[in-house]
């Protein structure tokens, strides 16, 4: 059984997803990822009123996490995004980006800005199938793919998604020379 809870950044699985989600990015991207070139989501920026981390648990192991950066009335931040080789096809993915839009649009959030690498393909996949469009990246990143989606509309529901908005369709990144 999956569960998918909010939990405190401190906490021993949180902590453990996090550092998986790190090592892995620094083993798929060609330089090597560097946290501290990334948008930055320390443990107090992770936590209510500032946002929060959701962990997801496979009979009760961590296999996931994502997390939601909060600014107001601004677009907030998915950050941490991530699940473990051998919880993938499971729809975990899918169940953990529901989850931050719910509580997002929840807490009045007017849109959702995320940055992802290009050598996350199916996290790209991910991002686009749930509508998310490429927009300027806010920093400087050799191979970024930043998504932005608004929250306005109502909840899907979980048997089934419906066709995207043709406003919301992505169109494929242009490919870099």
């Amino acid at each position: 059984m999956i569960e998918v809870d909010v939990e405190d950044p401190r906490h021993p699985d949180a902590r453990s997803c996090i550092a998986q989600y790190v090592a892995e990015l620094d083993a798929r991207f060609s330089g090597g990822f560097d946290p501290a070139r990334s948008l930055p989501a320390a443990d107090d920026e992770l936590v209510l009123p500032a946002g929060l981390l959701l962990v997801a648990r496979l009979h009760a192991r961590p296999v996931g996490c994502a997390a939601l950066k909060l600014h107001g009335q601004q677009p907030a931040e998915v950050k941490r995004m991530w699940v473990a080789r051998a919880a993938r096809g499971l729809g975990l993915g899918r169940r953990l980006l529901d989850a931050i839009e719910d509580r997002a649009r929840t807490v009045g959030v007017p849109a959702l800005r995320l940055e992802t690498n290009r050598a996350l393909g199916e996290a790209i996949g991910l991002y686009r199938s749930a509508g998310y469009r490429e927009v300027a990246a806010s920093i400087p990143n050799p191979s970024p793919i930043t998504g932005s989606r608004r929250t306005s509309h109502p909840p899907h529901p979980r048997t089934a998604r419906p066709e995207p908005h043709p406003r919301r369709r992505c169109r494929p990144a242009a490919r870099r020379r």
